[in-house]
């Protein structure tokens, strides 16, 4: 296996969802931008105002950066903080889904849309409705898409239960199952849900919902859904511990049985990914900080190649 290549060492790019359009690798990272606030866990020290699309014919060849498509300063609805976004396309048509808070310094999903894998992109004015928390990513199945999403601490989801806020924010216990990500239908037009959120429950080896206090493989932030001989794999970020994990299991909604760790701790605190087929090869997209001398908020973009093991599990990226 070749060595994990770094993409743009020209600017600090974070969160890469890599797609294949046409043949070619698109990548859509968030942007990594210091606000001169100290470091916390609900991340007032990211300070990220816009996008940027990058292509590549080949995975770890040479890169084209797209510029800025899309900003806080177009988006009508926007607060701050352009945290994780996702890009599909329906009908040739491209639809961004992003992260962001509201003024009143609360996360909801938006959504852009555009003509071109490479933008620019154009938000609808509002987020979409019952949207919240972080990290979407999209994943297609028989015609039909899906939205993953949520996010631990700064990403807000423990405010939140069965799609209602809480009068304030509450952790289940170590003990009881742990809070889980979300997956929704989206409507035919690709701007709404089209059912109510639910629970994305990630299992253990006996079957059980993974607990809070099992912070080395429960979900926190990062969700991304691939399709690899049939299973389906749910991967995500354990946030405070560092790692990217997998599950698996026979449909979209699972539930989802934890397999084991994608890739182990990087240099900075975040870890967040994407995994993508080109060519006959699969790709793990992720990030770092160590051109930044290891600040965990200017992260960089890196790919490495991913590999299965004959039953389908994932040899580990060291």
């Amino acid at each position: 296996m070749e060595k994990a290549k770094y993409l743009w060492p020209g600017d600090y790019m974070a969160d890469p969802s890599a797609h294949v359009f046409d043949g070619k690798i698109y990548i859509y990272p968030s942007h990594d931008r210091e606000s001169g606030i100290p470091e916390n866990d609900n991340g007032d020290h990211f300070n990220m105002r816009d996008y940027h699309v990058f292509s590549m014919d080949e995975a770890g060849g040479p890169v084209t950066d797209h510029g800025v498509v899309l900003s806080t300063d177009t988006i009508p609805w926007a607060g701050r903080q352009l945290w994780d976004s996702d890009v599909a396309r329906k009908n040739g048509k491209y639809y961004m889904y992003f992260s962001l808070k509201d003024r009143n310094d609360v996360f909801h999903l938006g959504v852009a849309t555009a003509d071109s894998p490479a933008g620019p992109f154009t938000a609808q004015g509002d987020p979409i409705r019952g949207s919240y928390s972080i990290d979407p990513c999209v994943f297609e199945e028989g015609g039909g898409y899906y939205i993953c999403f949520g996010g631990l601490w700064g990403g807000q989801l423990q405010r939140y239960r069965d799609n209602k806020a809480l009068a304030a924010e509450a952790f289940p216990a170590d003990g009881e199952p742990a809070l889980c990500a979300k997956i929704a239908r989206l409507s035919d037009d690709m701007l709404q849900f089209a059912e109510e959120p639910r629970d994305l429950v990630i299992l253990d080896e006996h079957g059980k919902p993974l607990t809070a206090g099992d912070t080395g493989r429960r979900f926190f932030e990062a969700s991304w859904m691939h399709k690899h001989n049939g299973k389906y794999y749910f991967s995500y970020s354990t946030g405070d511990t560092h790692l990217l994990c997998y599950a698996m299991g026979d449909n979209p909604y699972g539930p989802f049985t934890y397999r084991g760790v994608i890739l182990n701790p990087v240099v900075g605190w975040t870890t967040h990914h994407s995994i993508v087929e080109h060519k006959g090869r699969w790709w793990l997209f992720h990030h770092d900080s160590a051109p930044s001398g290891g600040r965990t908020w200017l992260r960089s973009m890196k790919v490495a190649e991913l590999t299965y093991n004959p039953d389908g599990t994932i040899i580990t990226v060291g």
